[in-house]
């Protein structure tokens, strides 16, 4: 029987304009599907033209500018719809999400959902609920003792995968998938019993004690930075009195 990480996976990425979920916009997402492990990826690319400026630090980042994304942009709300839809396809057919760092990812969609389509990215998983495998917190778990960073970037190096292009939606994604299949090989005898679903549990649990230890980090470094510990999706701040 093939274990999940050879099997069909897909996996989901963007760029913004910064990193607040809160306030900050799509400028281009993607979508990569693979059927099996070596086989052909399918890609599905959106450039959005996010109606508000770039700060010249995220066009630093990936390239983007105000120009070209008015230029050649879509204007966000169908393209969020859009996104929502092959995700939605995607969790119906069965295969499981891989997202870096999917809080981030994912509940900016959840806030472009809701700023543009007044819906948000649960209505597009039920019946079929989402299945998200976050190398980041896979890693950090089964190897939480290695030293250094674990950006996208810092865990293709270290599982040896290919970044081509990084800071390129397609690419990172493509590059986070290959990252979950190495991290599932690498500790098979510990993954290839758990399903999708039950690691999907699991890495809510991982995630929320990580959490917890980079906050008491921040602590004890006298910082003010706030860890949240809700995973894959941060539930939506209350509304201001």
């Amino acid at each position: 029987m093939t274990c999940w990480y050879e099997g069909p996976l897909a996996a989901f990425d963007t760029e913004t304009t910064g990193v607040d979920v809160e306030t900050d916009r799509i400028v281009s997402a993607a979508v990569v599907v693979q059927d099996a492990a070596g086989s052909r990826p399918r890609v599905t690319r959106w450039l959005v033209n996010p109606g508000v400026p770039v700060p010249a630090g995220a066009t630093a980042v990936h390239g983007l500018t105000d120009e070209h994304l008015q230029r050649n942009g879509r204007w966000p709300s169908p393209v969020m719809d859009e996104i929502a839809r092959v995700l939605g396809e995607q969790a119906a057919a069965g295969r499981p999400l891989v997202v870096m760092n999917a809080p981030f990812d994912l509940t900016l969609l959840d806030r472009e959902l809701r700023r543009h389509r007044a819906t948000n990215l649960d209505r597009w998983f039920d019946p079929a609920p989402l299945r998200v495998l976050d190398p980041r917190v896979l890693d950090k778990h089964l190897d939480r003792y290695r030293k250094g960073r674990r950006t996208l970037t810092d865990l293709c190096a270290h599982y040896d995968v290919a970044l081509e292009g990084a800071h390129d939606a397609a690419a990172d994604a493509l590059a986070a998938m290959e990252v979950v299949r190495a991290v599932g090989r690498r500790f098979a005898t510990r993954l290839e019993r758990l399903s999708p679903a039950e690691l999907h549990t699991l890495q809510s649990v991982w995630h929320a004690a990580q959490a917890r230890g980079l906050q008491a980090w921040f602590a004890r470094s006298g910082s003010p930075e706030a860890v949240d510990p809700a995973w894959p999706l941060r539930p939506e701040l209350p509304a201001a009195a």
